[in-house]
C-alpha cells in the first residue's frame, strides 16, 4: 500500500475568485421580500376584479460593490397605515437582500404607484399603459 499523498494547504478565501450576483436577480429578491411584508400587514393589498393576486411589488436595484441600492413600486389598499407598510417593506427587503445575498442595503426608496380605496375593484385594471 502506498501512501496518500500529501495534503495541499488550502486555498484563503481572497485567491479563490469572486461571485458576482447580478443586479436583476438581487431585484427579484427585494419583490419578493415586499410581497411577503405586505402579506402580513392588514389591508396592505388590494384585491382586484378580475385578477386571482393583487399586483405584485416591482423591484429595481443597481449593485455596486456590493452595495445595494433598491427601489420598489407598490399599489396598496387605502385608508391603511402607509408609513407602517412602507416601514415593514424597507425592513424586510434590507434583511433578505443582507441574508440572500450578502448585500448591504443603505437605501431603499418606495414608490407608491396607486391607492385602492374599498369598493373599487378593479381599479388597478383601468389605469393606464406605461
Amino acid at each position: 500500500m502506498s501512501a496518500p499523498p500529501p495534503a495541499t494547504p488550502p486555498v484563503p478565501s481572497a485567491e479563490r475568485g469572486a461571485t458576482h450576483i447580478a443586479d436583476r436577480v438581487v431585484a427579484k429578491i427585494a419583490a419578493q421580500a415586499a410581497r411577503e411584508a405586505l402579506a402580513r400587514e392588514p389591508g396592505a393589498q388590494p384585491r382586484s376584479a378580475g385578477r386571482a393576486h393583487p399586483a405584485a411589488p416591482h423591484a429595481t436595484v443597481t449593485v455596486h460593490h456590493d452595495v445595494a441600492r433598491v427601489r420598489i413600486s407598490l399599489e396598496l389598499g387605502y385608508p391603511s397605515d402607509l408609513g407602517a407598510q412602507c416601514a415593514a417593506v424597507r425592513s424586510r427587503v434590507v434583511r433578505r437582500i443582507e441574508e440572500c445575498a450578502g448585500m448591504s442595503v443603505p437605501e431603499v426608496a418606495i414608490d407608491i404607484e396607486h391607492l385602492h380605496p374599498p369598493g373599487t375593484p378593479g381599479a388597478a385594471l383601468n389605469r393606464k399603459p406605461r
